[in-house]
């Protein structure tokens, strides 16, 4: 895959999943952000967080809170810490613990909506997550019986299946050959974007999407479904949890 940019910056983390640290440089900074050339931290997007970390710079450490898309990728510094001028060398490190957890999470709920999606035919209609819980939200009219049980008892199935979760780019009109690529209610891949990225969990999901996942289904660890919420006019939220 070649590199994806976000204005002068390269986004090292949709190329490299596992990438936690990296060599860069600053092409601009002030207290608001700071703009690498190359970074590794995921700016956020499709219900899922940014990062948090750290760049270290001759000898000093600068806390980073998250991550602002403009017409760069701009690096929130923690207030009151020091701000690297451009021009300088730093090493940029992703919080592995945070990311490890989010990338679980967001593929255990592309694993949950291939489940549904295949079991019950739902679409979905929104969803959010944090580290090891999320909630996602379908287009579901009547709860069936045991809903909330054998939603858990499936997904956990896909769990050990160990399935392979790939991830590629696809120009957009394979794409959207794709059956069923896109399954939100709503199409969210804005009309200008020529190369989908595509996440693949083989043999149960396709989507497109543009977050970060782990290899495989064995990877997410154990999805309980905490809470089935009824949200109105046949929206059914589902709450889960994912644990080691």
């Amino acid at each position: 895959m070649g590199t994806h940019h976000h204005g002068r910056t390269a986004r090292l983390e949709l190329d490299d999943q596992s990438l936690r640290e990296w060599d860069a440089l600053v092409l601009a900074s002030g207290p608001e952000g700071i703009v690498l050339d190359r970074s590794a931290f995921y700016p956020g997007g499709g219900g899922q967080p940014p990062d948090e970390g750290v760049l270290l710079w001759q000898g000093v450490q600068t806390r980073i809170a998250g991550v602002r898309k403009g017409g760069d990728l701009e690096l929130i510094p923690v207030e009151g810490d020091p701000i690297p001028p451009a021009g300088t060398a730093v090493t940029g490190a992703v919080e592995d613990a945070r990311r490890t957890a989010l990338m679980r999470t967001h593929s255990g709920l592309h694993l949950l909506c291939g489940v549904v999606f295949r079991d019950y035919g739902c679409l979905v209609t929104g969803g959010n997550m944090e580290p090891l819980a999320a909630r996602m939200d379908f287009d579901l009219r009547e709860v069936p019986p045991g809903f909330k049980q054998a939603v858990e008892d499936a997904c956990n199935a896909e769990v050990e299946a160990d399935r392979r979760i790939d991830v590629k780019e696809l120009p957009r009109k394979e794409a959207f050959e794709i059956p069923d690529i896109i399954r939100t209610a709503t199409n969210l891949v804005p009309p200008e974007v020529e190369d989908v990225r595509i996440v693949d969990i083989v043999g149960l999901d396709t989507q497109a999407d543009g977050g970060t996942h782990v290899a495989s289904t064995k990877q997410i660890g154990r999805i309980q479904v905490a809470k089935v919420e009824n949200k109105g006019r046949g929206f059914r939220r589902l709450r889960i949890k994912v644990s080691d």
